[in-house]
């Protein structure tokens, strides 16, 4: 029997829906394989802001920092004409959880199911064979380019001049920051299938020329990982001609976070895909960890039991298997998440004629009685 806790951190908008149903597959786990899981809810984003005054209070921040693992759904955004003149925002959130508990390496697996082929844009041909995942430097970059700001992750400073209106972002990368990240990604390839994908844009930037470098120089510690640089222009051209040439793809975090969005093209649904933060702090049986969606909060369809909780319960099972050192279980959920599919069962994001419509709740419930033991 295991004994884990967790901080579960719904956020804002399709957040709570989706990370409720998350968490139900989590205890439904727990029951199965007689684990003891410890939740704590605590509220972080506008709904914190709203209650708390805070986009996430330090009680909060306490709890998490004590516990095994994060569960987190969404954060909202607050309207355009009052984040000029704010000076509490929902995304501090965020950026002081993974700037605190120093998240460096986001890993974003791309994996269609072939009963959402449908689903994508792109042929079925295109897509088979395609098993990638993305690692993305989390801690710098344009994100965290103002190293004076009061606030982490402050927007671009925007200035008026003789010129007009100009701004200014910082793209900053050190050697530390960007070695750790490119280990991991290499370390990871090693238990996959040895291939390492290195994107950047060397051909203009400077800080690319340095992430090149360095990840030249790590290389030959993993004799066994076959690698190559990418611009990431012809990156972003190659995840739609040819995803599965792809195995571990390491980027700083701008270029991530788009070449992400674009791969969750090949899986149908921005709803489908999981993500784990991970930092360098060890839990007792994994790594310590922030778990979500990489979807946003989706305000427009809030309430309506029309989110795809896919990405949420996926993201529980990265959870299970990083943080909580459950492979097994985690598998069960990932297999869980299949046989739904493959019975016909979607939201509306993944719909087709002929699929058996289902909202948020109900396929979350499906899954979570999917779940079995081996």
């Amino acid at each position: 029997m295991a004994h884990r806790t967790i901080t579960v951190l719904p956020g804002d908008g399709v957040g709570p829906e989706v990370t409720e149903q998350a968490l139900e597959v989590l205890l439904t786990v727990a029951d199965l394989y007689r684990h003891d899981f410890t939740v704590h809810r605590r509220l972080a984003g506008l709904a914190a802001i709203a209650e708390e005054g805070v986009a996430i209070s330090d009680e909060t921040f306490d709890l998490c920092a004590g516990s095994d693992a994060i569960l987190f759904g969404a954060i909202g955004s607050l309207p355009a004409e009052q984040r000029k003149n704010a000076t509490v925002r929902p995304e501090q959130a965020l950026f002081r959880l993974r700037k605190d508990f120093q998240f460096f390496a986001n890993l974003r697996p791309i994996r269609p199911s072939r009963s959402l082929y449908h689903a994508s844009p792109l042929k079925p041909e295109y897509l088979d064979g395609t098993d990638l995942i993305f690692v993305r430097e989390l801690s710098a970059g344009l994100y965290y380019g103002h190293l004076d700001a009061a606030i982490p992750g402050k927007p671009s400073e925007i200035r008026r001049t003789e010129r007009g209106e100009e701004a200014v972002d910082t793209l900053l990368y050190t050697e530390q920051e960007i070695e750790r990240v490119v280990r991991a990604a290499f370390d990871i390839a090693a238990a996959r299938r040895g291939k390492i994908t290195s994107v950047d844009k060397a051909n203009v930037l400077s800080s690319s020329i340095l992430w090149r470098r360095i990840v030249d120089r790590i290389a030959p510690d993993y004799p066994g990982v076959e690698y190559e640089h990418i611009l990431v222009d012809a990156a972003a051209m190659f995840l739609l001609r040819d995803p599965a040439r792809f195995d571990v793809v390491v980027t700083e975090n701008l270029f991530g976070d788009i070449l992400t969005d674009e791969a969750a093209m090949l899986t149908g649904s921005i709803g489908m895909i999981p993500s784990a933060s991970l930092g360098v702090r060890r839990t007792e049986a994994g790594v310590f960890g922030l778990y979500e969606p990489i979807h946003g909060s989706a305000p427009d369809i809030e309430g309506q039991d029309r989110a795809n909780p896919i990405g949420a319960v996926l993201s529980a099972a990265m959870l299970l298997r990083h943080s909580l050192g459950l492979p097994e279980e985690a598998a069960a959920v990932e297999a869980a998440v299949e046989e739904v599919l493959a019975d016909g069962f979607r939201t509306v994001d993944i719909s087709e004629d002929g699929a058996k419509l289902v909202g948020t709740r109900e396929l979350g419930k499906r899954i979570a009685t999917a779940v079995r033991r081996p």
